[in-house]
């Protein structure tokens, strides 16, 4: 009995290891973590994991630690929390500026609540004066995502912050707060990317001022928990700069990343929300302008508002290594279209997308030492059922921009409850290593 026993929980032991494995790829796990949680951003991966990683190679010298595509802070943070000095490139305005507010964690706790109190108070006091809505405004995005009362009270916080804000760090976390209570006091429900969902409306409403008190506490809370654990401070950075063509000097010796995947997800319509609410667009035509014109091209929306040709793309010499290949995709892609109602251009998408990411590794080399490792959490795609090999490509692709060698780990399969699927090609998810 007590060898059964034994192996029940040898068995139990292994299966949870599997699952957390399976999840590694994922942002979830973050929402439980200090810091991590204060921003909801879908497209990341697990903390916990890159903290493991760095633990992993803190045996072999001094590390520093570069993250091309650093989205909210999540290997920052995971290097605050094991003292390494790290930096991290954002092209999303938005984004960027919520990782650089998560990584200034280690501000004046007095001044941040004096400060968010006043916020306050003074939206409180605006309450009173509620303006009739307009006609242009019946139709918008935000009279469709929220409960009239609540959307005032969301504004007047809004609106509070502008008047009283500075430069101040401490302010830079006010203005997080509010932003991520956005989503918790919209009437609107919310698909697995973060998209909006106006006509989908969601059970459970928070009260604007209540959820932004709640939030005050728990970003408090969190920097006092980093702080008693003795955490370094001002060792990460994060700058608004393009990783294919990046504004940063400097060696490195540990890359941990996860770059777009080339699967149509629209970065930029992930934050439209957000975005409306502090009047940095107007609309969903402004995206492109505002946003998706600074990303890699990993959606049909960014490819076809740009108007390149494919014959244009594929003569790029940076494609060399797997021109063959991918040439053969986009044609099929590119036929495939024709018979579909959306005709979609993934043809387009594809051929951008690889040479976006070969333009990357070859802006890395210089930014790399010759002994460096780089781990890219990547998932395969295949539009319209075409298979797109992502981590082969990628791999050849690093090759050639000087690289030494790749091997591909997966983490989990993709795809493989086909009910409600466009397509039933199994997909992967997993670790691209690429050596120095």
């Amino acid at each position: 009995m007590k060898r059964s026993s034994l192996f029940l929980e040898d068995l139990a032991t292994d299966k949870l290891a599997i699952k957390k494995s399976k999840r590694e790829g994922t942002f979830s796990d973050n929402m439980s973590m200090p810091i991590h949680r204060w921003y909801r951003y879908s497209a990341g991966f697990s903390a916990e994991w890159v903290e493991r990683i760095i633990v992993e190679n803190k045996t072999d010298g001094p590390l520093k630690i570069l993250d091309p595509f650093a989205g909210s802070g999540t290997t920052l943070l995971s290097c605050a929390s094991q003292d390494i000095s790290a930096i991290g490139f954002e092209t999303h305005p938005f984004i960027h500026r919520i990782a650089k507010a998560k990584i200034n964690w280690d501000c004046d706790l007095d001044y941040l609540q004096i400060n968010a109190e006043k916020v306050r108070s003074k939206a409180q006091k605006k309450l009173g004066k509620f303006t009739s809505v307009k006609k242009e405004d019946e139709t918008s995005l935000l009279f469709r995502c929220f409960d009239k009362e609540n959307l005032v009270r969301l504004e007047k916080l809004r609106d509070s912050y502008i008047e009283l804000s500075n430069s101040d760090p401490e302010w830079e976390l006010i203005w997080l707060c509010i932003t991520s209570i956005v989503r918790s006091c919209s009437t609107a429900g919310t698909a697995q990317w973060q998209y909006v969902l106006p006509n989908k409306s969601k059970a459970k409403v928070s009260n604007a001022f209540d959820a932004f008190d709640l939030k005050i506490s728990q970003i408090i809370q969190d920097i006092k928990i980093y702080k008693s654990s003795g955490h370094k401070k001002n060792t990460q950075q994060i700058l608004l700069t393009d990783a294919r063509s990046p504004e940063c000097a400097g060696k490195f010796n540990l890359l941990i990343t996860s770059p777009p995947y080339p699967n149509n997800y629209d970065y930029a319509d992930s934050t439209r929300l957000e975005m409306t609410f502090w009047k940095e667009i107007s609309g969903w035509g402004d995206l492109q302008e505002k946003v998706r014109q600074f990303l890699v091209r990993s959606c049909t929306q960014h490819a076809t508002a740009e108007r390149i040709q494919l014959e244009d793309l594929l003569k790029n010499p940076i494609l060399d290594p797997i021109r063959e290949q991918i040439t053969i995709a986009c044609k099929e892609l590119d036929t495939i279209r024709q018979t579909k109602g959306g005709k979609k251009s993934y043809h387009l998408m594809a051929a951008a997308y690889f040479i976006d990411l070969a333009n990357t590794f070859h802006s890395l080399r210089s930014l790399m030492k010759q002994d460096s490792h780089m781990c890219f959490v990547i998932g395969d795609s295949a539009p319209y059922g075409v298979y797109l090999p992502v981590e082969k490509w990628l791999g050849e692709l690093s090759i050639s921009a000087g690289f030494k060698d790749w091997t591909f780990e997966k983490i989990r399969d993709r795809n493989i409850k086909w009910k409600n699927r466009k397509h039933t090609v199994p997909l992967k998810e997993g670790r691209l290593w690429i050596k120095g």
